[in-house]
């Protein structure tokens, strides 16, 4: 009779045993635990923990509570202003109630990413390629809205969308390129223009004040010289000041207007040949000088001859001058 009681005993702790076993699950601590009894919904979520269930009459689905990140594929759209783009994105969201999360929707991950990928496409095609390219908060605002609503429904809070990348076909690449080019260009040149009419200032001022000291502008130039010359240089340029050969050009305009500088009046040729080398023979005659058998005038006291007569008119008579000859008028 004992041993018949032991036996009972030992089976019922065994079957206890296997019980407690089957009925107990732990739940960690990121997930909830939903019943279903029967297969109706048990109104407690299980917390985290140990928790018992009634084998073959409870079934335990365990939620993940976790942010989750799911990353939207590409999807290809045409924009508001008829650009052809490509634009993936990545989406954020968990789960706020575990029991509409299992009851409402079959699988709320599939759910949710098939919703990020139509109001991607709607995104694209209410947008303009600007707003793509440098608005891109705004779209994701816009984006998260259009997703979080339904998703309220399955227990799902969408924290944030956000647009990953943006592919561009190859022409338009190449056109913004040259836009961009051409906007730094343009910044280049103002630059450079802004640059040269303050340097046009600076030079004005200097030169203003240089002209109240003449000598500024020789300290000048010699510090020109070093600057070129501390240049390891075979040749050194020297600037020719404007001043002096504007000195010479009117030296050489006043030269002919002078009088002969060698001495001897107009209107007098001195007698015998030109300056030149020495040749054998007689001298070659004066071409310029009158005839004296014919104008009745003989050598003058200076050893030269008078061309013209006294109570003639005046004639021109050449003058030689520094190798020239030059007529004057008396």
């Amino acid at each position: 009779m004992v041993q018949v009681l032991v036996i009972v005993v030992v089976a019922v702790l065994a079957i206890c045993a296997l019980y407690a076993m089957s009925a107990a699950r732990v739940i960690k601590q990121y997930e909830r635990g939903v019943v279903l009894r029967l297969g109706r919904l048990h109104d407690e979520v299980r917390p985290p923990g140990l928790t018992m269930i009634v084998p073959g009459v409870d079934r335990l689905r365990k939620v993940n509570m976790q942010i989750v990140t799911m990353p939207v594929p590409a999807q290809d759209g045409i924009t508001r202003d008829n650009v052809t783009v490509r634009v993936d994105a990545v989406i954020y969201f968990k789960v706020v109630d575990a029991a509409s999360a299992v009851v409402r929707v079959e699988d709320y991950r599939f759910a949710v990413s098939q919703m990020a990928q139509t109001s991607l496409r709607s995104i694209i095609g209410k947008s303009d390629l600007d707003d793509l390219l440098s608005d891109r908060e705004k779209l994701n605002q816009g984006l998260e809205l259009m997703i979080d609503s339904p998703a309220v429904g399955w227990g799902v809070q969408i924290d944030r969308v956000e647009i990953k990348d943006v592919s561009l076909p190859e022409t338009m690449k190449r056109s913004m390129a040259r836009q961009a080019e051409a906007d730094r260009e343009r910044r280049a040149r103002v630059i450079n223009a802004d640059a040269e009419l303050q340097a046009s200032k600076k030079l004005a001022q200097a030169a203003e004040q240089m002209s109240t000291q003449p000598a500024a502008l020789q300290l000048r130039l010699l510090q020109t010289v070093v600057a070129v010359a501390a240049e390891k240089n075979s040749t050194l340029v020297l600037p020719f000041p404007v001043e002096l050969l504007r000195f010479l050009e009117r030296a050489q305009q006043d030269r002919p207007q002078s009088s002969g500088g060698d001495g001897m009046s107009a209107g007098t040729v001195p007698a015998g040949p030109a300056p030149g080398p020495a040749a054998p023979g007689p001298p070659a005659p004066d071409l310029f000088a009158g005839d004296p058998a014919a104008d009745g005038a003989g050598p003058g006291t200076d050893g030269s001859r008078s061309g013209f007569d006294p109570g003639e008119p005046p004639e021109s008579v050449p003058e030689r001058e520094s190798g020239a000859v030059h007529f004057v008028r008396h």
